[in-house]
């Protein structure tokens, strides 16, 4: 690693440790050529698959966009900065996770409206409503009776199976 004061190629590490809940190794460098000390951040780099939209183009994932729509669904609505982030990290787990190359953006807005019905509801049908398309007042009316119908996601996953070899 280059030393950023004097551009000399070689340091040494004095002292590494975890960072970031263990996602992360923060390391304390020395200068071999100046003596000046740095930190660094080492993290695993890994690859996003790549966006096939609706029309069939493709594109890079952008973890901007998926913030950005979060947090246009949960404007001026209760939900703390911690319930927001752990949910986009979730999905970018899943994303990481799902070994593809390339996974429709259809998939990852139905895994943005399962984070948000557990978050908020109202957010969760605004979102709902740009994502799907709503023409008319019934489609919104339709949308929150199948939500009141349906039990939380919690409830789901509390409730053992009937049968064996059932999934959720």
């Amino acid at each position: 690693m280059r030393c950023p004061f004097c551009d000399a190629p070689d340091t040494k590490v004095i002292d590494s440790r975890l960072a970031n809940d263990g996602d992360a190794v923060r390391r304390r460098r020395e200068c071999l050529t100046c003596g000046e000390r740095f930190t660094t951040f080492e993290i695993a780099e890994l690859v996003m698959p790549r966006m096939v939209k609706q029309s069939g183009a493709r594109e890079p994932f952008n973890e901007d966009k998926l913030r950005a729509g979060f947090l246009r669904a949960l404007e001026k609505r209760p939900v703390g900065t911690e319930a927001i982030e752990a949910a986009i990290s979730r999905i970018l787990h899943r994303l990481r996770s799902s070994g593809e190359r390339e996974l429709p953006t259809r998939l990852v807005g139905e895994w943005v409206m399962e984070e948000l019905r557990e978050l908020d509801e109202v957010a969760y049908v605004r979102f709902a409503s740009v994502y799907r398309r709503f023409q008319d007042v019934n489609a919104f009316r339709e949308e929150i009776e199948r939500l009141q119908n349906e039990p939380p996601a919690q409830v789901k996953r509390s409730q053992l199976t009937l049968l064996d070899g059932e999934k959720e």
